[in-house]
Protein backbone atom coordinates (compact mmCIF):
# COMPACT_ATOMS: atom_id res chain seq x y z
CA UNK A 1 0.00 0.00 0.00
CA UNK A 2 1.18 3.50 -0.82
CA UNK A 3 2.55 5.29 2.25
CA UNK A 4 1.42 8.89 1.85
CA UNK A 5 3.60 10.02 4.77
CA UNK A 6 6.66 9.47 2.57
CA UNK A 7 7.32 11.95 -0.21
CA UNK A 8 7.80 10.42 -3.68
CA UNK A 9 11.33 10.47 -5.11
CA UNK A 10 12.37 13.58 -6.98
CA UNK A 11 14.44 13.75 -10.12
CA UNK A 12 16.21 16.70 -11.71
CA UNK A 13 14.61 18.23 -14.77
CA UNK A 14 16.60 17.20 -17.82
CA UNK A 15 16.99 19.01 -21.10
CA UNK A 16 14.00 21.04 -22.25
CA UNK A 17 13.33 20.74 -25.96
CA UNK A 18 11.58 23.65 -27.62
CA UNK A 19 9.82 23.27 -30.95
CA UNK A 20 11.39 25.19 -33.81
CA UNK A 21 9.22 26.99 -36.34
CA UNK A 22 9.01 26.41 -40.04
CA UNK A 23 10.30 29.69 -41.49
CA UNK A 24 8.71 31.09 -44.65
CA UNK A 25 8.90 34.36 -46.54
CA UNK A 26 6.04 35.70 -48.63
CA UNK A 27 6.57 37.41 -51.98
CA UNK A 28 6.47 40.86 -50.40
CA UNK A 29 9.24 39.92 -47.96
CA UNK A 30 6.97 39.32 -44.95
CA UNK A 31 8.64 36.72 -42.65
CA UNK A 32 6.34 33.96 -41.40
CA UNK A 33 7.02 31.55 -38.52
CA UNK A 34 4.83 28.45 -38.40
CA UNK A 35 4.26 26.18 -35.38
CA UNK A 36 2.09 23.31 -36.59
CA UNK A 37 0.23 20.99 -34.21
CA UNK A 38 -2.43 18.82 -35.90
CA UNK A 39 -3.93 17.87 -32.53
CA UNK A 40 -4.82 21.49 -31.75
CA UNK A 41 -8.28 22.60 -32.91
CA UNK A 42 -7.52 26.30 -32.88
CA UNK A 43 -5.13 28.40 -34.87
CA UNK A 44 -3.53 31.58 -33.53
CA UNK A 45 -2.26 34.20 -35.97
CA UNK A 46 -0.17 37.10 -34.68
CA UNK A 47 0.76 40.15 -36.72
CA UNK A 48 3.58 41.85 -34.80
CA UNK A 49 4.73 45.40 -35.61
CA UNK A 50 7.55 47.48 -34.18
CA UNK A 51 6.23 50.72 -32.75
CA UNK A 52 7.17 53.76 -34.83
CA UNK A 53 7.90 57.04 -33.07
CA UNK A 54 8.55 60.56 -34.27
CA UNK A 55 11.11 62.85 -32.68
CA UNK A 56 8.74 63.65 -29.79
CA UNK A 57 8.30 59.95 -28.90
CA UNK A 58 4.71 60.15 -27.72
CA UNK A 59 3.66 56.58 -26.77
CA UNK A 60 0.11 57.77 -26.22
CA UNK A 61 -0.35 57.91 -30.00
CA UNK A 62 0.73 54.28 -30.36
CA UNK A 63 -1.49 53.01 -27.57
CA UNK A 64 -4.47 54.96 -28.95
CA UNK A 65 -3.83 53.56 -32.42
CA UNK A 66 -3.78 50.03 -31.05
CA UNK A 67 -7.05 50.57 -29.19
CA UNK A 68 -8.79 51.97 -32.30
CA UNK A 69 -7.66 49.30 -34.77
CA UNK A 70 -10.96 47.38 -34.59
CA UNK A 71 -13.19 50.45 -34.57
CA UNK A 72 -13.90 50.78 -38.29
CA UNK A 73 -12.77 50.18 -41.86
CA UNK A 74 -14.07 51.43 -45.20
CA UNK A 75 -16.60 48.55 -45.26
CA UNK A 76 -17.31 47.81 -41.59
CA UNK A 77 -18.07 49.86 -38.50
CA UNK A 78 -16.95 48.77 -35.03
CA UNK A 79 -20.20 46.91 -34.25
CA UNK A 80 -20.10 45.00 -37.54
CA UNK A 81 -16.49 43.96 -36.96
CA UNK A 82 -17.32 42.74 -33.45
CA UNK A 83 -20.43 40.89 -34.67
CA UNK A 84 -18.56 39.14 -37.47
CA UNK A 85 -15.76 37.98 -35.19
CA UNK A 86 -18.27 36.78 -32.56
CA UNK A 87 -20.46 35.00 -35.13
CA UNK A 88 -17.57 32.71 -36.07
CA UNK A 89 -16.57 32.07 -32.47
CA UNK A 90 -13.26 33.85 -32.97
CA UNK A 91 -11.31 36.21 -30.75
CA UNK A 92 -9.50 39.28 -32.08
CA UNK A 93 -7.22 41.28 -29.80
CA UNK A 94 -4.95 44.26 -30.48
CA UNK A 95 -2.23 44.72 -27.87
CA UNK A 96 0.20 47.56 -27.21
CA UNK A 97 3.58 47.25 -25.51
CA UNK A 98 6.58 49.54 -25.01
CA UNK A 99 8.25 48.33 -28.22
CA UNK A 100 5.62 46.50 -30.27
CA UNK A 101 1.96 46.53 -31.23
CA UNK A 102 0.34 43.23 -32.18
CA UNK A 103 -2.97 42.03 -33.57
CA UNK A 104 -3.86 38.46 -32.60
CA UNK A 105 -6.62 36.29 -34.06
CA UNK A 106 -7.79 33.02 -32.49
CA UNK A 107 -10.09 31.03 -34.74
CA UNK A 108 -10.98 27.60 -36.04
CA UNK A 109 -9.11 26.73 -39.21
CA UNK A 110 -12.34 26.39 -41.21
CA UNK A 111 -13.32 30.02 -40.60
CA UNK A 112 -10.03 31.58 -41.69
CA UNK A 113 -11.20 32.19 -45.27
CA UNK A 114 -13.96 34.47 -43.95
CA UNK A 115 -11.97 36.27 -41.25
CA UNK A 116 -8.63 36.89 -42.97
CA UNK A 117 -10.10 39.42 -45.46
CA UNK A 118 -11.49 41.31 -42.44
CA UNK A 119 -8.03 41.41 -40.85
CA UNK A 120 -6.63 42.59 -44.17
CA UNK A 121 -9.07 45.51 -44.10
CA UNK A 122 -8.17 46.35 -40.50
CA UNK A 123 -4.45 46.50 -41.35
CA UNK A 124 -4.77 48.33 -44.66
CA UNK A 125 -7.94 50.44 -44.80
CA UNK A 126 -8.94 51.27 -41.24
CA UNK A 127 -10.68 54.62 -40.99
CA UNK A 128 -10.06 55.36 -37.29
CA UNK A 129 -13.43 57.14 -37.01
CA UNK A 130 -13.49 60.47 -35.17
CA UNK A 131 -16.55 59.35 -33.18
CA UNK A 132 -14.69 56.30 -31.86
CA UNK A 133 -11.62 58.42 -31.12
CA UNK A 134 -13.71 60.88 -29.12
CA UNK A 135 -15.19 58.01 -27.10
CA UNK A 136 -11.73 56.54 -26.49
CA UNK A 137 -10.33 59.89 -25.33
CA UNK A 138 -13.28 60.59 -23.05
CA UNK A 139 -13.15 57.15 -21.43
CA UNK A 140 -9.40 57.18 -20.93
CA UNK A 141 -9.40 60.67 -19.44
CA UNK A 142 -11.99 59.48 -16.93
CA UNK A 143 -9.91 56.37 -16.14
CA UNK A 144 -6.81 58.52 -15.68
CA UNK A 145 -8.61 60.88 -13.30
CA UNK A 146 -9.66 57.89 -11.17
CA UNK A 147 -6.21 56.26 -11.34
CA UNK A 148 -4.47 59.47 -10.26
CA UNK A 149 -6.18 59.08 -6.89
CA UNK A 150 -4.47 55.72 -6.30
CA UNK A 151 -1.09 55.64 -4.63
CA UNK A 152 0.14 52.52 -6.44
CA UNK A 153 -0.63 54.07 -9.83
CA UNK A 154 1.21 57.29 -8.90
CA UNK A 155 4.20 55.30 -7.65
CA UNK A 156 4.38 53.26 -10.85
CA UNK A 157 4.28 56.24 -13.22
CA UNK A 158 6.76 58.18 -11.07
CA UNK A 159 9.07 55.16 -11.19
CA UNK A 160 9.07 55.11 -15.00
CA UNK A 161 9.59 58.88 -15.13
CA UNK A 162 12.75 58.66 -13.06
CA UNK A 163 14.21 55.36 -14.22
CA UNK A 164 13.98 56.22 -17.94
CA UNK A 165 13.47 59.99 -18.05
CA UNK A 166 10.33 61.79 -19.20
CA UNK A 167 11.27 62.55 -22.81
CA UNK A 168 11.14 59.06 -24.30
CA UNK A 169 8.72 56.18 -25.01
CA UNK A 170 9.58 54.26 -21.83
CA UNK A 171 9.43 57.07 -19.29
CA UNK A 172 6.78 59.43 -20.67
CA UNK A 173 3.43 59.03 -18.91
CA UNK A 174 0.13 60.58 -20.06
CA UNK A 175 -1.59 63.62 -18.63
CA UNK A 176 -5.12 64.84 -19.27
CA UNK A 177 -3.73 67.54 -21.56
CA UNK A 178 -1.85 64.91 -23.60
CA UNK A 179 -5.13 63.20 -24.45
CA UNK A 180 -6.55 66.51 -25.69
CA UNK A 181 -3.61 66.87 -28.10
CA UNK A 182 -4.26 63.58 -29.93
CA UNK A 183 -5.66 64.15 -33.40
CA UNK A 184 -7.13 61.77 -35.93
CA UNK A 185 -4.75 63.09 -38.59
CA UNK A 186 -1.74 62.17 -36.45
CA UNK A 187 -3.14 58.68 -35.87
CA UNK A 188 -3.79 58.11 -39.58
CA UNK A 189 -0.24 59.19 -40.40
CA UNK A 190 1.17 56.80 -37.79
CA UNK A 191 -1.14 54.02 -39.03
CA UNK A 192 0.30 54.21 -42.55
CA UNK A 193 3.88 54.28 -41.25
CA UNK A 194 3.54 51.45 -38.77
CA UNK A 195 1.29 48.83 -40.34
CA UNK A 196 3.37 47.76 -43.32
CA UNK A 197 4.77 44.33 -44.29
CA UNK A 198 8.34 45.59 -43.99
CA UNK A 199 7.61 46.36 -40.31
CA UNK A 200 5.71 43.13 -39.62
CA UNK A 201 6.46 39.60 -38.46
CA UNK A 202 3.81 36.90 -38.67
CA UNK A 203 3.65 33.98 -36.21
CA UNK A 204 1.10 31.25 -36.97
CA UNK A 205 0.56 28.47 -34.44
CA UNK A 206 -1.91 25.65 -33.88
CA UNK A 207 -3.56 23.54 -36.56
CA UNK A 208 -1.87 25.27 -39.50
CA UNK A 209 -3.02 23.69 -42.76
CA UNK A 210 -1.52 24.23 -46.18
CA UNK A 211 -4.80 25.87 -47.19
CA UNK A 212 -4.45 28.39 -44.36
CA UNK A 213 -0.90 29.25 -45.39
CA UNK A 214 -2.09 29.76 -48.95
CA UNK A 215 -4.88 32.07 -47.75
CA UNK A 216 -2.40 34.04 -45.66
CA UNK A 217 -0.08 34.34 -48.64
CA UNK A 218 -2.88 35.61 -50.87
CA UNK A 219 -4.10 38.16 -48.34
CA UNK A 220 -0.82 39.38 -46.82
CA UNK A 221 1.99 38.25 -49.12
CA UNK A 222 1.17 39.63 -52.54
CA UNK A 223 -0.57 43.00 -52.90
CA UNK A 224 0.20 44.23 -49.35
CA UNK A 225 3.20 46.45 -49.95
CA UNK A 226 5.34 49.01 -48.16
CA UNK A 227 5.72 52.48 -49.60
CA UNK A 228 9.04 52.84 -47.78
CA UNK A 229 11.11 50.96 -45.24
CA UNK A 230 10.37 51.85 -41.62
CA UNK A 231 13.45 53.04 -39.75
CA UNK A 232 13.70 52.39 -36.01
CA UNK A 233 15.48 54.89 -33.79
CA UNK A 234 16.72 54.04 -30.30
CA UNK A 235 15.39 56.28 -27.51
CA UNK A 236 17.62 58.51 -25.42
CA UNK A 237 17.29 57.28 -21.84
CA UNK A 238 18.15 59.52 -18.89
CA UNK A 239 17.85 57.96 -15.44
CA UNK A 240 18.04 59.45 -11.98
CA UNK A 241 20.03 57.41 -9.48
CA UNK A 242 19.91 57.11 -5.72
CA UNK A 243 17.14 59.60 -5.04
CA UNK A 244 14.11 59.36 -2.81
CA UNK A 245 10.96 60.78 -4.39
CA UNK A 246 8.41 61.23 -1.63
CA UNK A 247 4.86 62.51 -2.09
CA UNK A 248 2.89 62.82 1.11
CA UNK A 249 -0.80 61.92 1.13
CA UNK A 250 -2.31 63.22 4.34
CA UNK A 251 -5.32 60.89 4.31
CA UNK A 252 -3.45 57.79 3.14
CA UNK A 253 -3.90 54.50 5.00
CA UNK A 254 -1.22 52.78 2.93
CA UNK A 255 2.01 53.87 1.31
CA UNK A 256 2.88 52.65 -2.17
CA UNK A 257 6.59 51.87 -2.52
CA UNK A 258 8.53 51.42 -5.77
CA UNK A 259 12.27 50.89 -5.76
CA UNK A 260 14.51 50.11 -8.71
CA UNK A 261 17.00 51.16 -11.34
CA UNK A 262 17.89 50.66 -15.01
CA UNK A 263 19.41 47.28 -15.75
CA UNK A 264 20.39 44.91 -18.55
CA UNK A 265 18.06 43.19 -21.01
CA UNK A 266 17.80 39.67 -22.40
CA UNK A 267 20.63 40.25 -24.88
CA UNK A 268 23.18 40.51 -22.08
CA UNK A 269 25.05 37.36 -21.12
CA UNK A 270 24.29 37.94 -17.42
CA UNK A 271 20.51 38.14 -17.85
CA UNK A 272 19.68 34.54 -16.76
CA UNK A 273 21.85 34.98 -13.64
CA UNK A 274 20.15 38.31 -12.96
CA UNK A 275 16.75 36.60 -13.17
CA UNK A 276 17.97 33.96 -10.72
CA UNK A 277 19.13 36.51 -8.14
CA UNK A 278 15.95 38.54 -8.58
CA UNK A 279 13.87 35.40 -7.95
CA UNK A 280 15.84 34.75 -4.79
CA UNK A 281 15.25 38.32 -3.63
CA UNK A 282 11.59 38.80 -4.46
CA UNK A 283 10.52 36.87 -7.55
CA UNK A 284 8.39 34.10 -6.03
CA UNK A 285 6.33 33.34 -2.94
CA UNK A 286 9.28 31.81 -1.07
CA UNK A 287 11.57 34.77 -1.74
CA UNK A 288 13.49 36.66 0.93
CA UNK A 289 11.39 39.82 0.68
CA UNK A 290 8.19 37.81 1.01
CA UNK A 291 9.47 35.83 4.00
CA UNK A 292 10.78 38.88 5.81
CA UNK A 293 8.27 41.62 5.09
CA UNK A 294 5.07 39.58 4.73
CA UNK A 295 5.52 36.41 6.75
CA UNK A 296 7.77 37.55 9.60
CA UNK A 297 6.96 41.26 9.93
CA UNK A 298 3.39 41.28 8.62
CA UNK A 299 3.90 44.67 6.97
CA UNK A 300 2.11 43.81 3.73
CA UNK A 301 0.00 41.23 1.97
CA UNK A 302 2.28 41.16 -1.04
CA UNK A 303 5.76 42.31 -2.03
CA UNK A 304 7.80 41.31 -5.02
CA UNK A 305 10.66 42.21 -7.29
CA UNK A 306 11.02 41.81 -11.04
CA UNK A 307 13.43 42.40 -13.88
CA UNK A 308 12.12 43.55 -17.24
CA UNK A 309 13.62 43.40 -20.70
CA UNK A 310 12.97 46.00 -23.40
CA UNK A 311 14.29 46.44 -26.91
CA UNK A 312 16.62 49.24 -25.88
CA UNK A 313 17.25 48.54 -22.21
CA UNK A 314 16.05 46.83 -19.08
CA UNK A 315 15.03 47.56 -15.50
CA UNK A 316 14.59 46.01 -12.07
CA UNK A 317 11.88 46.97 -9.65
CA UNK A 318 10.57 46.19 -6.17
CA UNK A 319 6.92 46.99 -5.47
CA UNK A 320 4.65 46.81 -2.44
CA UNK A 321 1.96 48.63 -0.48
CA UNK A 322 2.26 48.81 3.29
CA UNK A 323 0.50 50.48 6.21
CA UNK A 324 1.64 54.07 6.71
CA UNK A 325 2.90 53.23 10.18
CA UNK A 326 5.49 50.80 8.77
CA UNK A 327 6.63 52.67 5.65
CA UNK A 328 10.00 53.56 7.15
CA UNK A 329 10.55 50.09 8.58
CA UNK A 330 9.75 48.50 5.21
CA UNK A 331 12.40 50.59 3.44
CA UNK A 332 14.95 49.62 6.09
CA UNK A 333 14.14 45.92 5.70
CA UNK A 334 14.35 46.08 1.88
CA UNK A 335 17.76 47.73 2.12
CA UNK A 336 18.86 45.09 4.65
CA UNK A 337 17.83 42.20 2.37
CA UNK A 338 19.69 43.70 -0.60
CA UNK A 339 22.77 44.25 1.52
CA UNK A 340 22.71 40.65 2.78
CA UNK A 341 22.45 39.48 -0.82
CA UNK A 342 25.54 41.53 -1.70
CA UNK A 343 27.70 40.63 1.28
CA UNK A 344 26.80 37.08 2.36
CA UNK A 345 26.82 33.76 0.53
CA UNK A 346 23.37 32.28 -0.01
CA UNK A 347 22.84 28.76 1.46
CA UNK A 348 23.04 25.89 -1.02
CA UNK A 349 19.59 24.66 0.07
CA UNK A 350 18.05 28.00 -0.86
CA UNK A 351 19.79 27.98 -4.24
CA UNK A 352 18.41 24.50 -4.96
CA UNK A 353 14.92 25.75 -4.13
CA UNK A 354 15.24 28.61 -6.65
CA UNK A 355 16.77 26.33 -9.29
CA UNK A 356 13.88 23.89 -8.96
CA UNK A 357 11.34 26.72 -9.03
CA UNK A 358 12.76 28.31 -12.19
CA UNK A 359 13.29 24.97 -13.96
CA UNK A 360 9.77 23.87 -13.05
CA UNK A 361 8.34 27.19 -14.19
CA UNK A 362 10.05 26.80 -17.54
CA UNK A 363 8.76 23.25 -17.95
CA UNK A 364 5.27 24.19 -16.78
CA UNK A 365 5.07 27.08 -19.25
CA UNK A 366 5.25 24.69 -22.23
CA UNK A 367 1.80 23.13 -22.01
CA UNK A 368 0.77 23.72 -25.65
CA UNK A 369 2.02 24.67 -29.09
CA UNK A 370 1.03 28.26 -28.32
CA UNK A 371 3.48 28.26 -25.39
CA UNK A 372 6.29 27.17 -27.69
CA UNK A 373 5.35 29.99 -30.06
CA UNK A 374 5.42 32.44 -27.13
CA UNK A 375 8.90 31.34 -26.13
CA UNK A 376 10.06 31.82 -29.71
CA UNK A 377 8.42 35.25 -29.88
CA UNK A 378 10.35 36.39 -26.80
CA UNK A 379 13.71 35.67 -28.43
CA UNK A 380 12.58 36.83 -31.88
CA UNK A 381 11.75 40.28 -30.49
CA UNK A 382 15.20 40.40 -28.90
CA UNK A 383 16.85 39.38 -32.19
CA UNK A 384 18.06 36.14 -30.59
CA UNK A 385 17.84 32.43 -31.33
CA UNK A 386 16.03 29.62 -29.49
CA UNK A 387 19.45 28.50 -28.24
CA UNK A 388 19.06 31.32 -25.69
CA UNK A 389 16.97 28.93 -23.58
CA UNK A 390 19.78 26.38 -23.52
CA UNK A 391 22.04 29.16 -22.21
CA UNK A 392 19.32 30.17 -19.72
CA UNK A 393 18.92 26.67 -18.26
CA UNK A 394 22.68 26.11 -18.16
CA UNK A 395 23.24 29.36 -16.27
CA UNK A 396 20.38 28.73 -13.85
CA UNK A 397 21.64 25.27 -12.92
CA UNK A 398 25.24 26.49 -12.61
CA UNK A 399 24.48 29.21 -10.04
CA UNK A 400 26.67 29.06 -6.92
CA UNK A 401 26.75 31.14 -3.72
CA UNK A 402 29.76 32.99 -5.14
CA UNK A 403 27.99 33.75 -8.42
CA UNK A 404 24.87 35.00 -6.63
CA UNK A 405 26.98 37.38 -4.56
CA UNK A 406 28.86 38.58 -7.65
CA UNK A 407 25.64 39.32 -9.58
CA UNK A 408 24.08 41.05 -6.56
CA UNK A 409 27.13 43.28 -6.19
CA UNK A 410 27.02 44.15 -9.87
CA UNK A 411 23.30 44.78 -10.40
CA UNK A 412 21.64 45.36 -7.00
CA UNK A 413 23.06 48.53 -5.47
CA UNK A 414 20.50 50.06 -3.11
CA UNK A 415 22.36 53.37 -3.02
CA UNK A 416 21.88 53.75 -6.78
CA UNK A 417 18.21 52.78 -6.77
CA UNK A 418 15.35 55.22 -7.10
CA UNK A 419 13.02 55.03 -4.10
CA UNK A 420 9.43 56.13 -4.69
CA UNK A 421 7.09 56.56 -1.72
CA UNK A 422 3.52 57.81 -2.18
CA UNK A 423 1.74 57.99 1.18
CA UNK A 424 3.31 58.80 4.55
CA UNK A 425 6.74 58.52 6.12
CA UNK A 426 7.34 59.22 9.80
CA UNK A 427 11.07 59.56 10.18
CA UNK A 428 12.44 62.66 8.50
CA UNK A 429 15.94 61.47 9.35
CA UNK A 430 15.31 58.50 7.05
CA UNK A 431 14.00 60.82 4.32
CA UNK A 432 17.15 62.92 4.65
CA UNK A 433 19.38 59.85 4.56
CA UNK A 434 17.69 58.45 1.45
Amino acid sequence: MLNRAIAPPTNPIGDIHLKKPQVLKFKNGLPVYVFHSPDQELVRIEWIFNNVFNEHENPLLNSALSALLKEGTINYNSAEIADKVDFYGAFLMPEYGFDITSLTLYTLNKHSAVLLPLIKEILTVSTLPQKELDTYLRNNKQKLQVSLQKNDFLARRTYYNHVFGTENRYGKTPTLVDYDLISRDALIDLYHQQFTPSNCRLIVSGNVSEALLEELSQQFGEDWTSMKTTSLVAPTLKADTGHLIYEEKADALQSAIRIGMPSINRNHVDYPALQFVNTLLGGFFGSRLMRNIREEKGYTYSIGSAVGTLMYGGFMTIATEVGVDVTDATLIEIEKEIEILRTEHAPLEELELVKNYLSGSMLGSLESIFSHADKFKNVLLSNMELSYYDHYMKEINAMTPEKVKEIAERYFDYNKMIKIVIGKMKTMELVSKL
